[in-house]
């Protein structure tokens, strides 16, 4: 059992997606490049990877701008197959937006948009696509001592309307605002949130719950109004937020359903009424203790209005920078959700193995260069980014598949500083698809693969 074999066992599901073989066979080998592509992720240095150097690049093109396949049907079988690694009631799905930077001016899709990466004293703006991903928490720290690793399962493209000018019509602006209100992020979360609910019982998880967690800019009403059903949300609230519970009916005056009295979170952190509660989770390597407070039945009139809810309130998590050094803490987390039956230490787990998608979106940019490719097609510009980041979930995936979860012999030595490394890496990845590449090339002989770049050669001997 290799690497490699079972990237192509997992992508032999991809034949439906595409409507001829010889289109099926460019898609898997331009997923396959772009894993093993050596420098900066263009097209044309894809198409050099796989040996299409002297032939006409022009069905490469054609692949993403003319051909019809729905890029997001890529990750159907992924999600079939990594839910054998979730064998509990609830399912964790992290959900984030990422931008993808862009120079071209003729991309319609591309605008300005806020650099998240600004100090805090100076907003910069970017220019380039907005995305939101979705990726399948797999708890791998169930049986193994390693973190969980997330597998993207949506990668959709989520740009806004377009502004009219200073000069356009009353209608065109009335246009714009009732479009601007359909079209944002919060709906395209609400639709992605239904749409992996269908999927998810397609793939044999209709017993399931669908926990949806994301960070504080999907906690509003629109994202609270439509949960989809067997699903929960769970996000980050505001330490401000106003909240309440019922109010007791009483025969005087009018019948109110929200009660006077009003607390934030930050008051129920602080409050010597309300003890702390303890469990353990697992997190960066090893199970540690989280203290917690737990309020339920909350109400929060402007945000989820008479939808009941759950509080949980996260304490700083201590530390030192060094051995003799002075406690120091970080920020306490408030959470809302959904789900008042399920125990808190899962959701809890859950909320602490969302980071996984904040590595991914690394992993995608820094490493496989998602976005790189120099594209100006209208059709072509969001889906070619969705071919690398199915590729990339299919390469994660087979690597569960193939070794386990934890770092085997099949990988290459680890340098000193990262002897206590218990999961691959990305890095760790590729260098050995490379490697199993150079020495079984019969398994690429199917998609027409032919390795001839001297560099990724050398790469992969090394």
């Amino acid at each position: 059992m290799s690497l490699l074999s079972e990237f192509l066992h997992i992508t032999q599901d991809w034949r439906d997606v595409f409507p001829q073989q010889r289109t099926f066979q460019r898609g898997v080998r331009q997923a396959l490049s772009s894993l093993v592509c050596l420098g900066r992720r263009c097209l044309t240095r894809i198409v050099w990877t796989h040996g299409g150097q002297d032939r006409s690049w022009s069905a490469e093109y054609f692949l993403h701008s003319r051909c019809q396949w729905e890029p997001q049907q890529l990750f159907r079988p992924i999600l079939k197959q990594a839910l054998a690694y979730c064998p509990h009631r609830l399912v964790g799905v992290a959900l984030d937006d990422t931008r993808l930077r862009k120079t071209g001016r003729s991309i319609p899709q591309a605008f300005y948009q806020r650099d998240p990466l600004s100090p805090p004293f100076h907003v910069n703006l970017v220019l380039g696509l907005r995305f939101l991903q979705a990726s399948l928490l797999v708890p791998l720290h169930r049986n193994a001592a390693v973190g969980a690793r997330a597998l993207p399962i949506r990668f959709e493209e989520v740009s806004r309307v377009k502004r009219p000018g200073k000069k356009a019509s009353e209608e065109l602006q009335k246009q714009y605002k009732e479009a601007a209100k359909q079209k944002n992020l919060s709906r395209s979360f609400v639709q992605m949130a239904q749409q992996l609910r269908t999927e998810l019982d397609q793939a044999g998880g209709a017993s399931k719950v669908l926990v949806l967690a994301g960070d504080g800019s999907f906690c509003n009403r629109t994202c609270f109004a439509e949960v989809p059903e067997r699903s929960v949300l769970l996000v980050r609230a505001r330490k401000d937020a106003k909240l309440c519970f019922q109010a007791t009916p009483s025969g005087k005056g009018p019948r109110r359903f929200y009660a006077v009295d009003k607390f934030t979170p930050e008051q129920v952190r602080q409050d010597p009424s309300r003890a702390w509660k303890t469990t353990k989770i697992f997190y960066g390597g090893k199970r540690r203790k989280i203290r917690y407070k737990e309020v339920a039945q909350v109400l929060w009139q402007r945000g989820a209005k008479h939808r009941p809810l759950r509080l949980i309130v996260i304490a700083p998590t201590p530390y030192r920078k060094a051995k003799n050094k002075k406690l120091y803490y970080r920020d306490p987390a408030y959470l809302l959700t959904t789900d008042l039956r399920s125990s808190i230490k899962p959701l809890l787990q859950i909320y602490f193995d969302r980071w996984q998608i904040e590595v991914n979106h690394r992993e995608e940019k820094d490493t496989l260069g998602v976005g790189q490719a120099q594209l100006w097609n209208a059709t072509a510009v969001p889906k070619q980014p969705v071919l690398s980041v199915a590729a990339y979930s299919a390469l994660l995936l087979a690597s569960l598949q193939a070794f386990g979860a934890e770092r085997g012999a099949a990988y290459a030595q680890l340098p000193k500083w990262r002897r206590s490394a218990r999961r691959p890496s990305c890095l760790d990845l590729i260098t050995l698809l490379r490697k199993e590449m150079v020495e079984q090339p019969a398994l690429l002989a199917p998609f027409n693969f032919q390795i001839t770049n001297p560099q990724l050669v050398q790469a992969a001997a090394a």
